[in-house]
């Protein structure tokens, strides 16, 4: 195993709250670092910076030792403590090894029995550092027998995969049958406030495909006009690309008053679902936000 130590914000063990695992019993190890933002979420206009309220900003990191006890943020990236230097000091570093052992003393009985899912997460999971740590984190669960019947990654779909990981994934699907799931979720100019030539990658979402059948697109909507209709200029671009996982919605609210639009900026989850469901679509409802509120690590 690689000495070399890796950043991350937090393990934790809980229940998938999106999309096609819902409801899953899951290991969670959340990266550090992100490629993307994501400053606009929440606001009234996501396109214009200049009028974004962002109280990540405003947090006197001073007052907190643990990552856990920041409060979950109703503007701008609802996990901006696993990407912004303000929270570096708050990070955990450690070798591939070590975090495989600290993932397992998170779930029950240090065992994932072939029950328990795994799922990578950030921050941006698949930023070069974090795809060798992971391949390195799974080979070790290769050897030590832990039998893990899927792997996630939430992803922001616009990193290119390494040949390390690729490799390593193509191997292992074929010898183990192990499931690689992606989950990736664009991010929209229009909910977001990321541009369109930095964020959507559909040549990288096509690689991911490519070497896993198994995924789904998640675009967070904030159930705007202009959501919906950046929503379907993409849709069409990633189908002309040949992406076809499965596409699911997850209103916009990183707070359970953000979910119920009780937040400037912010429409009722129960709208924005309706809309997906006259339009054929997945929901994905952040199932955890309503069952423990407003806390990180769950």
């Amino acid at each position: 195993m690689s000495p070399k130590e890796y950043a991350y914000s937090e393990i934790f063990y809980s229940m998938q709250g999106e999309g096609k695992y819902t409801g899953e019993p899951t290991a969670w190890l959340r990266f550090f670092l992100c490629n993307l933002q994501c400053d606009g979420f929440g606001q009234k206009d996501p396109t214009d910076p200049s009028t974004y309220k962002l109280p990540y900003q405003d947090v006197n990191v001073e007052d907190y030792d643990k990552i856990e006890k920041l409060p979950v943020f109703a503007y701008g990236c609802d996990s901006s403590y696993s990407w912004s230097k303000k929270f570096k000091h708050l990070q955990h570093k450690a070798t591939p090894e070590v975090i495989a052992e600290r993932i397992l003393d998170s779930i029950p009985n240090r065992s994932f029995d072939n029950n328990i899912h795994m799922c990578f997460t950030g921050g941006e999971p698949l930023m070069r550092h974090a795809q060798l740590a992971t391949v390195e984190i799974m080979d070790y669960y290769q050897k030590t027998g832990q039998n893990i019947p899927s792997v996630t990654f939430e992803t922001n779909g616009t990193q290119k995969l390494t040949d390390e990981f690729f490799d390593y994934w193509n191997w292992k699907q074929i010898e183990t049958k192990q499931e690689l799931f992606f989950s990736v979720s664009p991010k929209l100019w229009t909910v977001a406030g990321e541009k369109r030539a930095k964020a959507i990658k559909p040549e990288i979402i096509k690689q991911y495909q490519d070497l896993s059948p198994n995924g789904q697109i998640k675009f967070v909507c904030n159930g705007t006009q202009q959501a919906w209709d950046e929503i379907d200029e993409i849709i069409e671009m990633f189908r002309n690309h040949s992406i076809t996982y499965p596409i699911w919605i997850m209103p916009l609210g990183g707070t359970v008053e953000g979910q119920k639009g009780e937040i400037d900026g912010h429409i009722p989850a129960h709208v924005i679902a309706d809309e997906t469901l006259q339009r054929g679509y997945r929901v994905a409802a952040r199932v955890h936000a309503y069952l423990w509120e407003n806390i990180i690590g769950k």
